[in-house]
């Protein structure tokens, strides 16, 4: 008896561009997806993050195969970065993204508006 598997995403082999809804959820109860580079989960759809073609490789793993080459941030990601300004309130940060980081002095462990962190400017 053949299991009742709802088919894969019809946009699979297909060009999606960001916001592209590439999986519904509510239809694939019961399955384990693992989503790769160009896709986030948003409530109950998969939506593009990227432009370019949706792939699929067993089992139930979809990404989007592009030619970028340049790093595009995201939250929670960890990064190097180097200092490249400061402000009283603020560090900027070259992270080799398109546009540089904005870093808090209260985002560091410990830092006040007294005690601010000293980081070396790179010239």
């Amino acid at each position: 008896m053949e299991s009742m598997r709802p088919p894969p995403s019809p946009l699979v082999d297909s060009y999606v561009v960001p916001g592209d809804v590439v999986l519904d959820l509510s239809e694939m109860t019961n399955q384990t997806i693992k989503l790769g580079t160009g896709l986030r989960q948003e409530c109950d759809t998969i939506q593009a993050t990227s432009a370019g073609v949706l792939r699929l490789s067993k089992p139930n793993k979809y990404w989007v195969e592009s030619s970028q080459k340049r790093y595009v941030p995201s939250v929670e990601d960890t990064i190097l970065g180097v200092v490249v300004n400061t402000k009283p309130d603020n560090f900027l940060v070259d992270i080799k993204g398109p546009n540089v980081a904005f870093l808090p002095v209260l985002s560091f462990e410990g830092g006040t508006r007294r005690n601010i962190p000293k980081l070396r400017l790179v010239h």
